[in-house]
């Protein structure tokens, strides 16, 4: 298997226990890209707010023109919340912010 078609396993906090394989490369990248973009304290930003801070820096290579990003953006986002490392604020519409490194 080449690198760019590797898996990795992810969550969905909407739905504990189950897993989707996705695209390894483009979830670390897109993951990579959303992290630092987000506060440490909530009630953070909102998904809108964080990909266009994210787009500025999301390689070309794995994401030409910022192809797919939002579809990615919302994957990654909900296995991050699954797994504890960002968190949703209280307030509407939806901003998240990290809560771990």
């Amino acid at each position: 298997m080449t690198l760019a078609n590797e898996k990795i396993e992810i969550e969905n906090i909407h739905t504990p226990g189950r897993t989707e394989r996705v695209n390894k490369v483009k979830y670390m990248t897109m993951r990579a890209a959303l992290l630092p973009v987000l506060p440490t304290e909530g009630p953070g930003i909102t998904i809108a707010d964080a990909k266009k801070r994210l787009l500025e820096n999301l390689s070309q290579a794995v994401f030409p023109g910022g192809e797919k990003a939002g579809w990615w953006l919302k994957a990654v986002q909900l296995d991050l919340e699954a797994k504890g490392i960002i968190a949703r604020g209280s307030v509407r519409p939806v901003r998240i912010y990290r809560v771990q490194n």
